[in-house]
């Protein structure tokens, strides 16, 4: 711990607060002392805004003693956004995590991270076109980042790890609080890679339907590129695919979120929303039909071996897909 001691993490829960009002007291004090001497007038100036209410600097400094206890029990890490740690994209944002918490090794800012997202609710095509994406770019050494969420998320990460590349997922939760807990396993196998488990919220807290928007723009912001698999209009992949554009991220949509498969499939359109996606690409979204795709539009793709032809194959990896593919088939049923 810096000689800021608690008090990075003492702002980070301070109640009634927005995002860039916590960053403004970041800047303001350099140490514990100096926050608790100020008064409730003090603190408006700093913000410019009157507070409803003003709290108690004793209870707030006990809750966030306990919740660094809690972390340091649990290996959790915390980096706030004054630390020279704090990963840089993250800075970017007009609201960036004034905190981070996270289990294992942080993103190194140098290499290109794809964000994957989707529905929990995909068809057979959309899921495996992402295990085979993430699979072959981590393959040529590209990691994926998603929110470790059942469908297109799970099968993202999967994919990506059977390649022995660091995994990384941002949780709408507290780093104790995995949702859903049928992803334990899979939490654990992205720490085991050597990448992250990341949230900017504390232990102990759970998931609401605001805070997973929330995580969205974490997600879109440590990407350099966002490709949303399969998607319905109304979803928290069109969520990401908005933080990706606000921010000046490509956005690629996979082929599997608007085509159907030939034939053969006994599917129908509306077996599946893809309205989501249809709407992305409708709107001026590209289309990625493989990870050679985007090591195309990365301008990567003569610089990696495997990269050839118009798409990879998983050859040696086929068991794990089959593995995961019944998985996803046995939690979706």
């Amino acid at each position: 711990m810096n000689n800021r001691g608690l008090l990075d993490l003492i702002i980070s829960i301070l109640p009634e607060l927005r995002i860039v009002e916590r960053i403004a007291l970041l800047m303001a004090f350099e140490n514990e002392e100096e926050l608790y001497v100020q008064s409730k007038n003090d603190i408006e100036k700093i913000i410019n805004r009157v507070l409803p209410n003003f709290w108690d600097i004793s209870e707030i400094q006990e809750k966030a003693g306990r919740i660094d206890t809690i972390c340091r029990m649990r290996g959790i890490n915390w980096v706030s956004w004054t630390d020279a740690q704090y990963p840089p994209l993250l800075r970017e944002l007009f609201d960036p995590p004034s905190m981070l918490f996270y289990k294992g090794i942080l993103p190194n800012p140098e290499k290109p991270l794809l964000g994957m997202v989707g529905t929990r609710k995909p068809s057979r095509e959309a899921a495996e076109q992402a295990y085979k994406i993430a699979g072959n770019l981590g393959r040529e050494g590209i990691s994926v980042i998603s929110g470790l969420a059942n469908g297109i998320d799970a099968m993202s990460h999967r994919g990506n790890l059977i390649s022995n590349v660091p995994g990384y997922a941002v949780l709408g939760s507290g780093i104790d609080e995995i949702y859903p807990s049928s992803n334990k396993p899979l939490a654990k196998r992205i720490l085991d890679s050597g990448g992250a488990i990341i949230s900017e919220y504390p232990p102990g807290v759970h998931p609401t339907k605001f805070t997973f928007p929330a995580r969205n723009r974490i997600i879109a912001a440590l990407s350099r590129s966002v490709l949303i698999v399969e998607a319905p209009l109304k979803s928290g992949a069109l969520i990401t695919a908005s933080f990706a554009l606000d921010q000046g991220k490509d956005l690629w949509v996979a082929s599997s979120g608007i085509f159907m498969a030939a034939s053969g499939n006994t599917h129908t359109y509306k077996d599946f929303d893809r309205r989501g996606t249809i709407k992305l690409v409708s709107e001026g979204a590209e289309i990625i039909y493989s990870a050679c795709d985007v090591l195309e539009k990365w301008n990567m793709k003569e610089e990696n071996t495997n990269a050839k032809g118009t798409a990879l194959t998983m050859g040696s990896n086929r068991e794990e897909m089959i593995s995961s593919m019944a998985d996803f088939l046995k939690i979706e049923m």
